[in-house]
C-alpha cells in the first residue's frame, strides 16, 4: 500500500511502531500476547529494513562500496578474505558437503534469534523479558545504519568491479537456485528485500547476542549458541554475503547494546511499567 500510494516512510514507520505497544495494552497478559508482540516487532523491523530499497536507484546512488573493501584488504593482508577462502575451498565450482552446511547455517539464521527467545521463554522465563529487549534493540539500532549509511556486501562490490581482480561469487544464491529451483525467486523476495544492508552484519550481531544470552542461562546452551555464531560468521564471509569488517561491526553493536543496558535499563523499565498499567486499565471489567 505504501508503494502504491507513494507514502512517506517516516509516518508509515511511526504508525507501525505503535503496533507492539498497542498489542501490549489491548491484550491481557498471556503467552499469546508475548508471541504477538514479538511478531509485530519483527514485522516493523522488516518494513524498516526493506523500505530503503523501495527506490533502488536512489539507494544505489548513496551506497558505500569502497571503504569495507579497503578495510577487509587490510585485514586480509592485501586481498579480501572472501576471495582467499573461495579460491582455496571452492576452486572448481562444485558444492561440497561442508559448503552446503555453511549455506544452511546462513538460512537457519532467520529462525535463530526467535528460537533463542522461545527457549528462554519456556526454560528460563525470568530471563526472557530482558533477553527480548536486548535482542530487538540489536535489530532496531542496526537497521538505523542501513538508512543512514547503506553499505554494499562483497558480491555487490564484485559485480560493480570494485572488489579487485580476484572474483567474488555469491555462493548462497548459486546453491539456492540449484536447490530450490523455481521456488528460489519467491522465497528470496520474502527473506531478502534490501541487498545494500551489510554494515553492521545483523546476522552476526543477533547470533552473538543469542550466544551471550544462552550462556547466561546454561553453559550447554551457551556453547551451542557460541558454536553456531562462529560457524555463521565464517559462512557469511565465505559465501560472499559479508566482509570481516561487517562482522566486527555486528559484534561491536551487540557489545554496545549490552553496555547501553546500564544506562537505558531504568527508563525502559519505567516505560514498560507505564504500558502495563495502561493495559490493566484497558482490560479491567467495568459495570454498566
Amino acid at each position: 500500500m505504501r508503494r502504491r500510494l507513494a507514502l512517506r516512510p517516516a509516518p508509515v514507520l511511526a504508525g507501525a511502531a505503535l503496533a507492539p505497544a498497542c498489542a501490549a495494552v489491548l491484550w491481557p497478559r498471556s503467552r499469546a500476547r508475548v508471541a504477538v508482540i514479538c511478531a509485530l516487532q519483527m514485522y516493523v523491523y522488516l518494513a524498516a529494513y526493506k523500505m530503503p530499497n523501495d527506490d533502488a536507484a536512489a539507494l544505489e546512488q548513496r551506497v558505500h562500496i569502497d571503504y569495507p573493501v579497503a578495510l577487509d584488504r587490510l585485514l586480509g593482508c592485501g586481498e579480501l578474505p572472501t576471495a582467499r577462502l573461495q579460491r582455496a575451498l571452492h576452486p572448481d565450482g562444485h558444492f561440497r558437503g561442508y559448503e552446503k552446511v555453511l549455506v544452511w547455517a546462513h538460512w537457519i539464521w532467520f529462525a535463530t534469534p526467535h528460537a533463542t527467545l522461545a527457549y528462554l521463554a519456556i526454560c528460563d522465563r525470568e530471563r526472557f523479558p530482558r533477553a527480548a529487549v536486548l535482542t530487538y534493540a540489536v535489530f532496531d539500532l542496526g537497521v538505523l545504519s542501513y538508512w543512514l549509511a547503506p553499505t554494499a556486501p562483497p558480491w555487490y562490490a564484485a559485480q560493480k568491479g570494485r572488489a579487485g581482480p580476484t572474483p567474488v561469487r555469491r555462493l548462497m544464491v548459486e546453491y539456492g537456485e540449484s536447490f530450490w529451483r523455481n521456488g528460489w525467486a519467491p522465497l528470496y523476495s520474502v527473506l531478502g528485500g534490501n541487498p545494500l544492508a551489510a554494515m553492521p552484519s545483523l546476522h552476526f550481531a543477533t547470533s552473538a547476542m543469542a550466544a551471550t544470552l544462552l550462556a547466561e542461562s546454561s553453559p550447554v546452551a551457551g556453547a551451542v549458541g557460541g558454536a553456531y555464531a562462529a560457524v555463521l560468521g565464517f559462512s557469511l564471509v565465505y559465501l560472499g554475503e559479508h566482509y570481516v569488517v561487517d562482522l566486527i561491526g555486528g559484534l561491536a553493536l551487540t557489545l554496545g547494546v549490552r553496555r547501553l543496558e546500564r544506562v537505558a535499563g531504568r527508563p525502559v523499565r519505567l516505560i514498560a511499567s507505564a504500558v502495563e498499567a495502561l493495559g490493566r486499565y484497558a482490560n479491567e471489567p467495568r459495570t454498566a
